[in-house]
């Protein structure tokens, strides 16, 4: 750990000005965001007696090697640069809130040519919009329901795809939950106009379309045209069982959403309830890892940048009332920040009495017994991680718990198509993002030993090239930039020695980098120095994480490999085809977008490629087409004698 005063500003060169600061580890990694209406007063409470530091702050100094900061025009701006690098760099010592379960949400993809309604969890995709969230069985009947009225297109694109071709609508067509578009029944303007009806029902328009169903249904009767009132008649029953499914909890003209939060030292959950026309039409929750000393106060903050800066960036629409448990410092400026977001006046304030009130104390027992739940679920994972680390850490004997794991894999057929995987692991757990893929050509494709050479060699050299990067730099390069406490390579001595071989060429010992190998045949730990492997108990959560991570390594080549051996084999039979040069072979790529597109092109979608007329369309479909027995050839691991599933 960094002794603090070996990196302190001297207090003349703080500014007095508002602004934004980073604490930086040894490795130039961004540990921690914050902001300050007077930086000099903030920066040096950090440099105080260690004694008299809070617990994680003294951890977080000691664990940081510099410190930075930017002055900005005023609090505001500091504002939304904070939320800007929090948001960038994913500090690990911030404020993370994280959801408590996936909750689904109805959306409705605009974005697309004919808009899909689905149900969607996970990361929100621009040109689509969201209702919700719902619990699972509400979000079902919600839009089996609606669909009745709104015959909006609900099926995948490959259904779509399937049913233009063959000129037939799938089941949801037939029973009139689908207005069909895929074999023309309406246009896609009539189409879009249902999906832009359905959103603003759920929107909150459902009184006005209620209303114009009753004048309908009334004209119909007039008319003595009865089936079409009782068909009117049924959709206003489904309208309204919609529409009735949330009781009214405030006037209806209330537009909010009502935080609460729950607290422990360590801990805090946050629920909130979305009320819309006065009722409740969602209710989300997060829980949040108290990894800096932070107020009441402090903690709103944070969640209302994370919260309403990812809705502003999803057009998520921000309701004119946002109540919360307590003020945060900077109320002032969050609520101009809120305000800017939303393109008119946001209300932030806490309700005292009343039933906003009432409904908040609701909206905190949900919180509450969210805490409970989460710390009885995380305990387990929390502890079995935590042992993980430790028994590698002691079986490993390294100087401390290995936060940062690697692993890599290589996989081929036969020689070919050699590609490497690298999968991150920090804290235990798998950080996709810091994933990266090698294509492995030349001499080094030769056998998995030198293939595994490369690949260390190629990762590890970047990472000494960004080491020499100034530091500001590093965040704009890889992830490169990181060094692991403990490197996995999937093999026994041999692949251990090819990747120690790599790290010595670099010049990096087997004190800065640990590196071991995971043999699969009998799952015994093989080390550098060693002949003899070291045997983990089956039962140990140290074993158990290295398979996982090793096994994921392992996923991630064959997927890689999987992509490369299909574009080489179609590449391969373009090459072929007489007539189609490379440049009509880029068009057909580009146009298609993939590989497994343009293998199911039918000769007519062939045709309809700029510069591909019918008998070099057919010639294409024929190099497909003509080589089903080679495609269908089973691809083996030839390391391990896997048969790879394509």
């Amino acid at each position: 750990m960094a002794d603090p005063a070996s990196y302190r500003p001297k207090t003349g060169e703080i500014p007095n000005d508002p602004g934004v600061y980073r604490f930086r580890d040894p490795h130039g990694r961004v540990i921690y965001v914050g902001k300050a209406k007077n930086l000099r007063q903030r920066l040096t409470s950090y440099f105080a007696n260690p004694a008299t530091l809070l617990p994680k702050t003294y951890a977080m100094v000691h664990a940081a090697a510099s410190v930075e900061w930017t002055v900005v025009g005023s609090e505001l701006e500091a504002l939304q640069l904070e939320y800007t690098w929090i948001k960038e760099f994913a500090p690990r010592y911030n404020l993370a809130f994280r959801d408590d379960k996936t909750y689904p949400y109805l959306a409705v993809t605009l974005g697309e040519k004919f808009p899909r309604v689905q149900v969607m969890r996970g990361d929100r995709r621009k040109g689509t919009r969201y209702f919700g969230p719902y619990t699972a069985g509400a979000i079902r009947e919600t839009m089996d329901t609606l669909l009745k009225v709104f015959p909006v297109r609900s099926c995948s694109a490959g259904v779509f795809k399937r049913a233009e071709q063959s000129g037939r609508p799938c089941l949801l067509g037939y029973i009139d939950k689908c207005s069909a578009p895929c074999v023309g029944r309406v246009s896609a303007e009539e189409h879009r106009a249902l999906a832009e009806d359905f959103c603003a029902f759920m929107g909150g328009e459902a009184k006005r379309f209620i209303s114009q169903l009753e004048k309908r249904m009334a004209a119909a009767v007039a008319e003595l045209d009865y089936e079409t009132a009782a068909s009117l008649r049924d959709d206003i029953i489904a309208m309204r069982k919609v529409f009735e499914r949330n009781a009214v909890v405030l006037s209806e003209d209330t537009d909010a959403d009502i935080f609460a939060v729950e607290e422990d030292e360590l801990e805090a959950a946050v629920q909130v309830f979305h009320v819309r026309g006065g009722r409740i039409r969602g209710q989300r929750g997060w829980v949040v890892e108290k990894v800096e000393e932070t107020t009441g106060a402090a903690l709103v903050e944070h969640l209302l940048q994370q919260v309403y800066g990812a809705q502003a960036e999803t057009d998520t629409r921000i309701p004119r009332e946002v109540l919360v448990p307590v003020l945060p410092d900077d109320a002032e400026q969050l609520t101009v920040w809120l305000s800017g977001l939303r393109g008119a006046k946001v209300d932030l304030r806490v309700p005292r009495r009343g039933d906003k009130a009432a409904l908040a104390k609701t909206v905190h027992e949900n919180a509450v017994q969210a805490l409970k739940l989460h710390k009885v679920r995380r305990a387990g994972d929390i502890t079995t991680r935590s042992l993980a680390l430790q028994e590698l850490q002691e079986a490993l004997e390294l100087p401390e718990p290995p936060l940062r794991i690697e692993s890599f894999d290589i996989s081929h057929v036969q020689g070919t198509n050699v590609v490497g995987s690298m999968v991150v692991v920090e804290d235990g757990l798998v950080k996709k993002s810091e994933y990266r893929k090698f294509s492995v050509t030349g001499d080094a494709a030769r056998d998995d030993t030198t293939a595994m050479h490369d690949v260390l060699t190629r990762r590890f050299r970047s990472y000494l090239a960004d080491k020499e990067l100034p530091v500001a730099e590093r965040d704009l390069h890889s992830k490169f930039a990181y060094p692991p406490n403990l490197v996995v390579v999937d093999g026994g001595q041999p692949q251990v020695a090819a990747a120690m071989k790599a790290l010595a060429e670099l010049g990096i010992g087997e004190d800065e980098i640990r590196v071991v190998g995971l043999a699969k045949r009998l799952e015994e730990v093989w080390l550098p120095e060693g002949d003899f492997p070291v045997i983990l108990p089956r039962a140990s959560q140290g074993l158990y994480l290295l398979q996982r991570i090793r096994d994921e390594a392992h996923r991630f080549a064959i997927t890689f490999h999987r992509q490369k051996r299909g574009k080489a084999m179609t590449a391969s039979l373009l090459d072929d085809v007489p007539g189609l040069g490379p440049a009509r072979q880029k068009a057909l790529l580009a146009h298609f977008g993939s590989v497994k597109k343009l293998r199911a092109a039918t000769p007519d979608e062939l045709a309809g490629v700029a510069g591909v007329g019918p008998s070099l369309a057919a010639s294409v479909y024929a190099a497909f087409h003509g080589s089903e027995a080679e495609q269908a050839a089973p691809a083996v691991n030839y390391a391990t004698g896997e048969i790879l599933e394509s």
